[in-house]
């Protein structure tokens, strides 16, 4: 039983180790080579490798070019001198106006009195016949070629032997490319034999300027190709500058000073990366800020009922009636903490998008809904001035927290008996307008912009145990709508906040969520 055990334990380890080898996620893979060799080197290989194709390619093509000149110069060459002596050997002697007598003497005629190009040889050969009564044997210009193929008894049988009658023999000054021709009398015999007559070319020597041309246009791609490195080392360099000052800047940046800018002239991409990290520097700058007003704030007002609730719990003593009475105050600080951690997630909430879910309502119904809530907040003179007909497309139980906060900043500014108005209307557009109006102290034109924000009261406020975050809440509630909160105020005449909700259509308004 015991090694029954010990197996089955064994086994079962060896498959739960193989199970999370497999569940463990793979190691990232390192970057390659080419990933870590810097962007300014890699443009210049790029370009180096670019301008290595371009000239090869030129350079091939020039090659081939100048080559196939050269060999049709050659054929050309070769074809005239053959049609010419071809014209000659049928022709008249111009001296006796006669037929030639024999071959060597046709021979003798026309090839003694050329003067071939030095990469040329001409040369003829008289069959050889016992008992012939001309001369016989090879026949050649004047002056000395590159080499005397006539002379050299194996090349020369190659030519006159090939059933061909052009081709290609290498000598020891290169390849000899040859044209040859039959020459037969009328009144050939045995005493009188026929022979040849060869052209021919030294292919090398003729393509020994073409490949000094080539060996000057391969230096001067060579000297193009150091030029060209060193232009895009230099340019890219110029290129990569402000991206290099991007990343520095970058690295600088902590959360401690971000008022660092890039300053990069010109309207390329690179002046137009430049300006958009100096946005999105704004952008973090102004969050961190906020972020740090909003921490501060947070725990200036979080401290204060905590210093109040422990004061008092410090200083309680054993008197029932002194108890109850610290209980109450700390009761009202704790809920007064409540309802600013409340506000505070609220707010932190309205940065998702599912911060409102609209639905299409009967805008008289919604009025008439926040009508009935506000009535409830303070003995005042609420008045009903206007409801809007029409569907909108809205959160209403956002809308009508945003309304109730409203009412409720009015009934702090107000006293009993005075009038607090409340009021809804379709715009024109197809949107809605909803507002709160009272008879109060109104907004100092300094607060106007400033209450708005987080933990800001204006300076005309009665009440002081707010956090400062209502009017905050406020246009969060409605710029999640995409709408806006316009205040119109008149020092001692009251004031009067209304949301302007834009024409949304359902289906669009989905989209947004």
């Amino acid at each position: 039983m015991t090694a029954t055990t010990t197996v089955t334990t064994t086994v079962t380890t060896t498959v739960t180790t193989t199970d999370d080898r497999a569940a463990a996620p793979p190691p990232p893979a390192a970057p390659s080579l080419w990933r870590r060799i810097p962007a300014r080197v890699r443009i210049m290989v790029w370009v180096v490798l670019l301008m290595v194709g371009v000239l090869t390619l030129v350079n091939v093509i020039t090659w081939q070019a100048l080559r196939s000149g050269v060999d049709d110069r050659i054929d050309s060459a070769l074809t005239q001198e053959h049609d010419e002596f071809s014209r000659f050997f049928k022709s008249e002697a111009p001296e006796t106006r006669q037929h030639f007598s024999s071959v060597d003497a046709a021979l003798r005629t026309y090839v003694v009195g050329q003067y071939p190009d030095d990469n040329e040889i001409i040369f003829g050969h008289v069959d050889d016949a016992p008992g012939a009564q001309v001369p016989t044997g090879r026949v050649r210009q004047y002056p000395e070629p590159l080499y005397d193929v006539s002379a050299d008894e194996e090349l020369r049988e190659e030519i006159l032997g090939s059933p061909a009658a052009r081709g290609e023999v290498d000598t020891p000054a290169g390849v000899l490319r040859w044209h040859k021709a039959r020459l037969n009398l009328a009144n050939a015999s045995a005493d009188n034999p026929g022979g040849w007559f060869v052209i021919g070319y030294f292919v090398e020597a003729e393509r020994a300027d073409v490949n000094r041309t080539i060996g000057t246009l391969g230096l001067v791609s060579a000297v193009g190709l150091v030029i060209a490195g060193a232009a895009a080392w230099w340019v890219s360099g110029r290129i990569l500058a402000p991206i290099r000052l991007v990343r520095q800047t970058a690295a600088q940046i902590s959360e401690e000073d971000l008022t660092r800018r890039i300053d990069v002239p010109g309207n390329d991409d690179v002046a137009a990366l430049a300006e958009q990290f100096n946005a999105m520097l704004d952008r973090l700058e102004e969050s961190f800020s906020a972020q740090r007003r909003f921490v501060d704030d947070a725990g200036h007002e979080l401290r204060t009922p905590i210093t109040i609730v422990r004061g008092h719990l410090e200083l309680m003593g054993d008197d029932p009636e002194e108890r109850r009475e610290v209980v109450r105050l700390v009761t009202d600080e704790l809920d007064r903490m409540a309802r600013i951690v409340d506000d505070l997630l609220l707010l932190a909430k309205a940065e998702r998008p599912d911060f409102v879910q609209p639905r299409t309502v009967w805008l008289a119904e919604l009025t008439g809904d926040i009508d009935a809530k506000v009535r409830a907040l303070a003995d005042r003179n609420w008045r009903l001035e206007h409801v809007g007909e029409g569907a909108v497309h809205v959160d209403p139980q956002r809308i009508t927290q945003a309304m109730v906060q409203l009412a409720s900043n009015a009934a702090q500014h107000t006293g009993p008996g005075d009038t607090i108005s409340i009021g809804s209307a379709m715009t024109e557009d197809g949107g809605a307008v909803l507002w709160v109006g009272d008879t109060g102290p109104g907004v100092p034109e300094a607060d106007r912009e400033r209450i708005f924000e987080r933990f800001s009261r204006g300076s005309g406020t009665r009440n002081r145990s707010g956090a400062g975050l209502g009017l905050a809440i406020v246009r969060a509630i409605v710029e999640a709508h995409h709408g806006r909160v316009e205040l119109r105020s008149v020092p001692g005449r009251g004031a009067e906040f209304s949301l302007v909700l834009p024409p949304t259509h359902p289906d669009r308004a989905k989209e947004r969520m």
